[in-house]
């Protein structure tokens, strides 16, 4: 079998709040797809509603970077952990810690969080985001960001501010 060429930025994605990880595609009868999988990126910060910090950020960045990289991906789930929440935004104890009176840390931090709306855009496979539970603020724009959501009956979407 040819072999091909490692194109992704680092060779380690894994972050903090932020799983990556391979599943089996199956087709419409259940049974699995030989060689191809569906990759699942999941924001893991349920105590806080998956709410994302600054390495959920870069984590999620590297994991759709991966997923549009690897030749045996057919999809993307975009999910969170629980069923509380798929995501509520920025982390506010983060923001007030690190963010909060520091207009040029946030300009940084806005940036890496508008690469991540793009790299969920830019990502070479389908995008589904998967909302149990609660999508607000920011969980919107990056849930927005995706093909298409598939929601479960007691999911909410919002949007704070004006």
């Amino acid at each position: 079998m040819r072999e091909f060429k490692n194109h992704d930025l680092v060779d380690d994605i894994s972050k903090p709040g932020v799983r990556y990880e391979k599943r089996p595609a199956k087709l419409p009868d259940g049974s699995v797809a030989p060689g191809l999988y569906n990759a699942w990126i999941t924001l893991d910060n349920p105590g806080q509603f998956n709410s994302y910090t600054t390495d959920m950020v870069k984590g999620t960045i590297l994991a759709f970077r991966a997923a549009s990289n690897a030749r045996d991906v057919s999809c993307v789930v975009f999910t969170g952990a629980g069923d509380k929440a798929f995501c509520t935004g920025g982390n506010t104890k983060e923001y007030a810690e690190y963010y909060a009176g520091h207009p040029q840390e946030y300009r940084q931090y806005m940036r890496l969080f508008n690469d991540m709306v793009s790299a969920i855009l830019a990502c070479d496979r389908p995008v589904i985001c998967r909302v149990n539970g609660m999508r607000i603020g920011g969980g919107q724009e990056i849930g927005m960001a995706c093909d298409f959501s598939v929601a479960q009956d007691l999911a909410r979407f919002g949007q704070a501010g004006p």
